[in-house]
């Protein structure tokens, strides 16, 4: 067969020569691509059978990118319009001085549950959804690399968020606020079992994000198409990359923070009681230190999707696109930085409160640039007019507004007059739509043909626009005005004769010309969504973009996987599509039989390894199911059947992974072209390693949390610190942990080198985790003795929740090593080397780090001050 390059390949292939090659693969092999002629019809067929969503009711077990994508949108969009519909009952009641069209307590728990719902169940989920769809089709993956966890992120987060938001129909939502502060939360001020609803069901949400989390940052990094290095990758891969790293270190301060309250809550350890050596404070920094980047992790994918339409409504690549990279890189840093900007008004140090007000004039450095990069590539491009177009430029006007205002409650002297008054609800209302939900909209105007193969009406979207544009000013811009009038929020009334009657109904008109808007889009929507598109499922590219998602068709994504040379591939080659689509490229078909992706490097995405991904499967739904069922039965206090659903998820997860770390006959395929690639592969080269490691964080970012919780009240109130540290558990308990750390480590090599390394490497693993289990009964043994108790003060509080903490993380590795032993017994864990070890043992070591650093703090610090 005769080879041809087309064009930009050859570029790319001197890119790639230039630099040494992260795997070994020769770049020149690039040159292969695309092949001549067309590929038999029967490659395709077999591609297509394989890659089908199951019908009826078994689509249910479908874990396709798009499949589950499209249903994470639509539930989180029915997610918005139901936290919409709270605030027009709020809007009403707060049309008139003294209106009583709801009792006070529902007030409280509809303001409660609308920010809730937009922030936990809407805000993010829909960033995150819209990734979950649209990324692997932008970088030319047949799905994400873990497309069962992705399903079972978002069955957990759809089962969870339901039963949620039904609460409120059942007097049972919670009515502390979103942020749900102690001492109000707290068991003394909120009896019943609302606020512990929030708390089990905000943590399990947040479970969901992460999981989603770890999928994304993997696909960005291990599933690019070839040539597709990190300065050729799209900005909305980089904003998908940061936006999971940033959810992988905020959120868990966010689980941290729900269990501790929960503690408090259930075992009455005063972690937020003052009286008694706790602090109210910790639950604030704690909360903030997720809240506020929580904002940032909404604001960059979404600004992200901005500049990948802006590229195509102006017909010009953007300008300043490096720079646009490093602004989202330095947003997402600085936020973690700004998180007493919420904190102002409860008495920092004059120190603390002029660097926080400082950071928060920084990050507004960064999403300026952003917005002189789209004002400079609409400038200096050739503007379509369409509605996508609308609402990308409305949606800039507003949150440049909103930015302005930012500005403003950043600086700690206006912030003391105008924190908790409607002037910081006008503020985050202009910054989060400006932000967010206009470029959603834009998103959904732009991006349906390439879902459904036919357009939303344009005309329809015009109005649509309108309405909400016009509706943003009008219910928002008079609550500046009402807020420096002295407003507060969070009442449920107000008291006439005080010039608050006139900027309240203005709002609440606006409130209802935004839901006229919302409302007709939904209209538009089903119209579009109920028929037919292309039959085919071929993505319609209306606009004429040129990156990799309009080369889309079914449930494959690609037909097969183009080599990259350019940020615009379409632009860059005109015949990309047709060779595409003719099967010229990597994986033209199915080399085993089964779903397969391309796994390349991280950095300059070089052909690694082909992964045999799993198909549909009822586990995922059946582990989210019980898992919600364990979480929310535990709020209830119905825990016989509590246990029951715990034990039930446990299994249905155990029996979803069981088939994954699979060997098949085929070491090697010809991945296109006559190039062999692996199928089977261990290490930092594995997919499943990274997320391994990417887990190890999560769980790393929590435990620093509860050492943080330590730290802070040990310093906020040292005199509550009188139960001398125990001694007797430090050396045994290190060298317990010391031994388990290091059976774990040599279990890989064992496994490799002896002759019988299988059957040692799970007596290594079953070693360790019983060294693990003996070194935390030692450790919670030693404090029960020396008399500290979790509920006599902050000391045994904050010791004791460090090790409850601990205690999962062990019962964890306990599971862990029963599965493996189960594996070993069936010979699924066969020698040299699996990726099941490998997963385990960073966990296994990580767990007895992390119990080395549990019973250190709490005895090096005060060492010798008792």
């Amino acid at each position: 067969m005769t080879d041809r390059v087309a064009p930009g390949v050859a570029g790319a292939m001197e890119d790639a020569a230039s630099a040494p090659s992260e795997t070994g693969f020769d770049a020149k092999l690039y040159a292969r691509f695309p092949t001549k002629g067309r590929r038999p019809k029967g490659e395709l067929e077999e591609l297509k059978k394989v890659w089908e969503t199951p019908t009826g009711w078994r689509a249910f077990s479908a874990v396709n990118n798009n499949f589950i994508g499209f249903l994470f949108i639509v539930t989180a969009f029915g997610f918005f319009v139901a936290a919409g519909v709270l605030s027009l009952v709020m809007r009403v009641q707060l049309a008139a001085p003294l209106a009583s069209f709801v009792p006070q307590e529902t007030y409280n728990q509809l303001f409660t549950m609308h920010g809730s719902v937009m922030m936990f169940l809407f805000a993010v989920p829909a960033v995150e959804a819209i990734a979950v769809m649209l990324l692997p089709q932008m970088i030319a993956a047949r799905d994400l690399p873990f497309p069962r966890l992705s399903a079972f992120s978002y069955w957990a987060y759809a089962i969870g968020g339901t039963v949620f938001f039904c609460s409120i129909f059942f007097s049972l939502a919670p009515s502390g606020g979103w942020f749900m502060y102690p001492p109000l939360s707290s068991s003394v001020y909120s009896t019943g079992i609302n606020a512990d609803f929030w708390l089990l069901g905000i943590g399990f949400i947040e479970i969901s994000a992460i999981a989603g989390a770890i999928e994304l940052i993997v696909g960005v990094l291990r599933t690019r198409a070839p040539g597709m290095t990190l300065a050729k990758m799209p900005i909305y891969a980089w904003a998908v990359l940061i936006f999971g790293v940033m959810i992988i270190i905020a959120f868990p301060a966010m689980i941290m923070v729900t269990f501790l309250l929960e503690l408090e809550r259930a075992f009455n350890w005063p972690l937020f009681d003052a009286t008694r050596g706790g602090d109210p404070l910790l639950y604030q920094h704690l909360f903030w230190f997720f809240g506020h980047p929580d904002v940032y992790i909404i604001f960059i994918p979404a600004s992200a999707m901005v500049s990948a339409m802006i590229v195509t409504v102006a017909k010009k690549p953007l300008v300043g696109h490096e720079i646009v990279v490093l602004a989202l890189i330095a947003t997402g840093f600085i936020s973690f930085g700004v998180w007493a900007h919420h904190m102002f008004t409860v008495g920092l140090p004059g120190l603390s409160a002029g660097y926080f007000s400082a950071a928060s004039m920084a990050v507004a450095i960064p999403a300026g640039a952003q917005v002189f990069a789209w004002i400079a590539t609409l400038a200096s491009g050739k503007i379509q007019r369409n509605v996508p177009s609308l609402f990308l430029v409305g949606g800039i006007l507003i949150f440049v507004m909103g930015g302005l205002t930012g500005v403003m409650v950043g600086m700690v002297a206006f912030d003391g007059q105008a924190h908790d008054t409607y002037f910081v609800v006008a503020h985050f209302h202009y910054v989060l739509i400006g932000s967010m939900v206009f470029p959603l909209f834009a998103g959904f105007y732009y991006w349906t043909p390439m879902l459904n193969g036919q357009q939303l009406s344009e005309r329809i979207g015009r109005w649509v626009f309108w309405l909400n544009f016009v509706g943003v000013h009008v219910c928002f811009l008079p609550m500046h005005l009402s807020g420096l009038m002295g407003m507060p929020r969070r009442v449920d009334t107000y008291l006439p004769g005080r010039s608050l009657e006139v900027p309240n109904l203005v709002s609440t008109v606006g409130a209802f010309i935004m839901a006229a808007g919302v409302l007709l889009f939904l209209i538009d929507a089903i119209r579009c969504y109920s028929r037919r598109g292309d039959g085919d499922g071929n993505a319609l590219n209306v606009y004429g973009g040129g990156t990799l998602e309009w080369l889309s068709t079914g449930n494959y994504a690609v037909r097969s996987i183009p080599v990259v040379s350019s940020l615009e591939p379409l632009w860059a080659d005109a015949k990309l599509r047709e060779d595409v689509e003719a099967g010229r490229y990597f994986l033209p078909g199915t080399a085993t039989g089964a779903r397969e992706t391309l796994i390349t490097s991280s950095s300059r995405a070089e052909p690694q390894y082909v992964q045999i991904m799993p198909g549909p499967s009822w586990w995922p739904l059946l582990a989210a199911l019980f898992t919600a069922g364990f979480f929310l039965l535990l709020t209830v206090k119905a825990m016989t059947l509590c246990a029951i659903c715990g034990v039930l998820a446990i299994v249905c997860i155990m029996r979803w992974v069981w088939g994954n770390d699979r060997h098949i006959q085929q070491k090697e395929v010809d991945a296109g072209g006559g190039i062999l690639l692996p199928t089977y592969v261990t290490g930092p080269q594995s997919h499943g390693w990274w997320a391994a490691v990417l887990l190890v964080i999560v769980l790393g970012m929590i435990f620093l949390m509860a050492m943080f919780s330590y730290l802070y009240l040990f310093g906020s109130h040292p005199d509550w610190w009188k139960v001398a540290a125990p001694r007797g558990a430090l050396v045994p308990g290190l060298l317990l942990l010391a031994t388990s750390a290091g059976l774990a480590y040599a279990s890989k090599p064992l496994m490799a080198k002896m002759k019988r390394g299988s059957g040692i490497s799970a007596a290594a693993m079953t070693l360790s985790m019983l060294c693990l289990v003996t070194a935390f009964a030692v450790d919670a043994l030693d404090w029960w003795n020396a008399g500290l108790r979790g509920d006599a003060s902050g000391q045994g509080a904050t010791v004791f929740a460090m090790l409850a903490w601990h205690s999962s993380i062990v019962l964890a590795v306990v599971l862990s090593a029963f599965y493996y032993l189960a594996r070993w017994m069936r010979g699924l864990a066969p020698a040299p080397a699996n990726k099941t070890l490998e997963a385990l043992r960073i966990l296994f070591m990580f767990a007895a780090m992390e119990g080395a650093a549990g019973l250190l703090l709490p005895r090096v610090l005060p060492w010798g001050g008792l």
